[in-house]
């Protein structure tokens, strides 16, 4: 059992760039804040915020659940905000992607408290289904900066692949 425990706490020092049995590469220029509970690796990226969670082995709930919840943080005029999503495959690993813009209403931190809405804000959302289970990589941020980072964050959900 204490073997376990520190494999578990070694695998935990590394998941700055790997989890799930995966592995990735942080883009230029993006600075790493380094792990916290449930965050594999936390960026930032300027004024915006690049999150990347696992949660475990099952845990997260599913790829469809987690598109609609996030979409559902976004609205436009009062409304739900139209996202677009679209499927890939990256290194042989299957990736759904999400691109939704409007005023943020999400909940934050660990005690998940209601923020006060951003407007004008975008989000790019990645889920990458690992061997080890899926990553969410959430991307938040003002929309203008969000666009100019937007080719880096298409490098970071590129550069995932197995270990």
């Amino acid at each position: 059992m204490r073997t376990g425990l520190i494999l578990f706490c070694s695998a935990a020092l590394l998941l700055a760039e790997s989890a799930a049995g995966l592995k990735w590469a942080a883009p230029e220029g993006w600075v790493s804040k380094g792990t916290a509970p449930m965050r594999a690796a936390t960026y930032t990226v300027g004024d915006s915020e690049c999150i990347v969670y696992f949660f475990g082995q099952g845990q997260g709930g599913t790829v469809e659940a987690n598109l609609t919840r996030w979409n559902g943080q976004f609205a436009v005029d009062g409304k739900p905000a139209a996202a677009k999503t679209a499927k890939k495959t990256v290194h042989g690993l299957n990736v759904t992607t999400m691109d939704v813009s409007g005023t943020y209403t999400a909940t934050g931190g660990a005690a998940m408290t209601q923020q006060a809405p951003v407007a004008n804000a975008r989000m790019l959302a990645a889920i990458i289904e690992g061997p080890g289970g899926n990553i969410f990589i959430k991307f938040t941020g003002p929309a203008k900066s969000v666009a100019a980072n937007a080719a880096k964050f298409e490098s970071l959900v590129g550069s995932f692949q197995k270990e």
